[in-house]
């Protein structure tokens, strides 16, 4: 039987053990990738035990934890396992599938087990080159607010390095004073995660683009790539003294993965109305959906 005490916190010392799961099995959702894992414990608090070969991970958010099963080997008996584990430990929604390969598999072998999708936490993903195109009917006014931004600040751009790496952080700084992160516990959370981000960026093979206006840093973006046909971004920040920025950062962030990816994720909405209207606007290819189990419905 599994239990709870099989398992133990991710860390930055178990980069490697993820690495070399991901590069045989990639994840198909942004929350599952290492990066995510490191920089976001102090929120979701994230724990792994390996059943078998097989990664299974656990997060509590809010005192109610629940579980799921990372891409790799899967048996029947495995999955069995971590859902009786989740009926006995896990909260209100207990466990969770990702992508609609793993909802159909779970489907055929728990035909009696209710799966209800979470449209908060489904995955934007955008061709690289509409990202970096912006051609045609469905992006003219995005284009208008690119020609305005460019109009208006002269920027440069640069790729993130040790040379201007304290820059970029002191930009986060003003922009979380910006944006007030200590009075928000969401954005306190984020700015723990971004932070994390910058000071392990070698670590966790993080790459970045910057643009200067001014000579100032005023927006940043850090990726990652996924797979060999997906990148994920998993930060796009700006001060708003230009207005349009966001847009600008978008696009350079698209030319410059162009011979890298064919598809840019941009992680979820977390049901943020604005949010999600904004990245709508940019016409997403497709998303990579979120399923979970409700604790009293789990029959196995």
């Amino acid at each position: 039987m599994l239990h709870l005490d099989d398992f133990q916190p991710v860390s930055l010392q178990d980069r490697d053990i993820f690495r070399s799961m991901q590069l045989k099995h990639p994840p198909v959702h942004s929350d599952n990738t290492f990066t995510n894992m490191v920089c976001w414990n102090h929120y979701a608090h994230y724990h792994y035990a390996i059943v078998e070969r097989t990664p299974v991970i656990a997060t509590t958010i809010n005192k109610e934890t629940s579980f799921r099963i990372l891409a790799g080997p899967r048996h029947h008996d495995i999955l069995k396992r971590v859902l009786i584990l989740a009926a006995r430990e896990g909260g209100e929604n207990a466990f969770y599938l990702f992508g609609e390969k793993s909802r159909e598999m779970f489907e055929r072998r728990f035909p009696s087990v209710t799966t209800y999708p979470d449209r908060d936490f489904f995955d934007y993903v955008y061709t690289t080159a509409d990202l970096a195109a912006l051609s045609g009917k469905k992006y003219l006014s995005i284009r208008r607010h690119l020609n305005r931004f460019r109009s208006n600040c002269l920027y440069e751009v640069e790729a993130i390095t040790a040379d201007n790496l304290e820059e970029v952080n002191e930009f986060l700084e003003k922009w979380c004073i910006w944006k007030g992160c200590d009075e928000n516990p969401i954005l306190g959370y984020e700015k723990g995660a971004v932070m994390f981000a910058m000071d392990h960026f070698f670590a966790l093979d993080l790459s970045g683009l910057l643009l200067r206006v001014d000579g100032q840093v005023s927006a940043m973006a850090i990726y990652e790539i996924l797979d060999q046909d997906t990148a994920v971004v998993h930060f796009e920040k700006a001060l708003p003294d230009c207005p349009g920025i966001y847009k600008g950062i978008n696009q350079e962030t698209a030319k410059t993965l162009f011979d890298e990816a064919r598809y840019i994720n941009r992680e979820s909405d977390l049901g943020v109305a604005g949010l999600r209207e904004a990245k709508l606007r940019y016409h997403p290819h497709h998303f990579v959906e979120v399923y979970y189990v409700k604790k009293d419905e789990i029959r196995v």
